[in-house]
């Protein structure tokens, strides 16, 4: 991730937005690192963990509003995916939200269990509601740093783009893809163990 980080750190578009995005990064890298022998995470979660921060990057170097995923599209396949799909704006924010969702759930639920000794249906809601509050607590953040800054600066923070209901929808998307992988694990541990009590079954037959 360092290497990627510097790579993506080399002439951003903007190298003022570049810090602000990056100044969780540099609080959140530390505390994984400094707290891997106390709370090692699976390869699954570390994986997990590396994708997200690695596309944060991809944000942070050009703006996560002027990312432009559309233009490489059209290189790819000759055609606009933002008009295929009827989009107006740059949505690789509203992407990340929901890959945050995605990405961050199965760890934290991971941490959370095995810290707190999370059981039933408290290993699912906890670390729901835990994603969902850092969802809450970044558009905080966001907020907080576009009143202090302000100006150009702010505003590409935020990167609302004129839609006054960024902050809700990007949380909504978190809280929706978390809730969606929830569901599936839960799944996943029903099948599993009605597996298990198959052949269980067939065992003492």
């Amino acid at each position: 991730f360092v290497a990627v980080w510097i790579a993506l750190g080399i002439n951003p578009l903007y190298r003022q937005d570049w810090l602000l995005e990056n100044a969780l990064v540099l609080l959140a890298v530390p505390i994984l690192v400094a707290g891997y022998r106390r709370m090692p995470f699976s390869l699954p979660s570390c994986v997990m963990i590396f994708a997200f921060l690695c596309l944060h990057e991809i944000g942070a170097h050009y703006t996560y509003s002027e990312v432009p995923y559309d233009h490489w599209w059209q290189s790819l396949t000759g055609h606009s995916l933002n008009a295929a799909l009827g989009w107006q704006r740059n949505h690789f924010d509203r992407l990340l939200h929901l890959l945050f969702g995605l990405l961050i759930i199965y760890p934290m639920r991971e941490m959370l269990v095995r810290l707190a000794g999370l059981r039933g249906a408290w290993s699912y809601l906890l670390p729901l509601a835990a994603v969902m509050a850092l969802s809450l607590l970044y558009e905080l953040i966001e907020w907080l740093a576009a009143v202090v800054f302000g100006g150009d600066l702010g505003l590409a923070y935020v990167g609302t783009q004129g839609d006054v209901w960024d902050a809700q929808k990007d949380m909504a998307c978190a809280a929706v893809a978390a809730f969606t992988i929830l569901l599936l694990m839960v799944a996943r541990n029903i099948w599993g163990q009605s597996k298990n009590s198959r052949c269980l079954v067939e065992t003492d037959l």
